[in-house]
């Protein structure tokens, strides 16, 4: 099944930050569209296009809003899905597991060790560093597999 075309607005040159958003919800679906996905997902896809596409353009903040939470439920169901993610997604998602999982209770040790709590912050980093590694080569492993969009979100 074809996942329904983006209309073409050419009235979001007045927004720059809409038109940003608007031409990275294109570059996912071109993204999806070169991946390839199944039939029911695809059509999932094309419903949330439909809410977008059913918005007019003089609507400016719901067309912003609806913009960004059809991306937002596209990626989730990618990933749910189609087992599909996104560049650097294992690593922004493993970054905060390493500094709240592991940073912390580093923290709280070496404070602990030393007798002043407010050494707590220091395992912060090595938290986040053992997050962004354990993220990266989980990243690493779903590009080597082709599980991985030719796609980064962008804020």
């Amino acid at each position: 099944m074809k996942i329904v075309k983006l209309e073409p607005r050419p009235t979001l040159s007045d927004s720059i930050k809409l038109q940003k958003s608007f031409q990275q919800l294109e570059s996912l679906l071109k993204a999806i569209e070169v991946h390839g996905i199944s039939d029911s997902t695809a059509e999932k896809i094309s419903q949330e296009l439909t809410a977008v596409n059913a918005i007019p353009d003089s609507n400016a903040d719901s067309l912003q809003k609806t913009i960004k939470k059809a991306q937002a439920q596209i990626l989730k169901l990618l990933e749910k899905e189609e087992k599909i993610t996104t560049q650097n997604h294992f690593r922004k998602l493993w970054m905060v597991v390493g500094m709240s999982a592991f940073g912390l209770p580093i923290g709280v040790a070496f404070g602990m060790s030393i007798g002043n709590l407010g050494m707590l912050g220091i395992g912060l980093p090595i938290g986040m560093a053992i997050g962004i590694g354990v993220g990266s080569s989980l990243d690493n492993k779903a590009k080597l597999s082709g599980r991985q969009l030719d796609f980064e979100v962008k804020h």
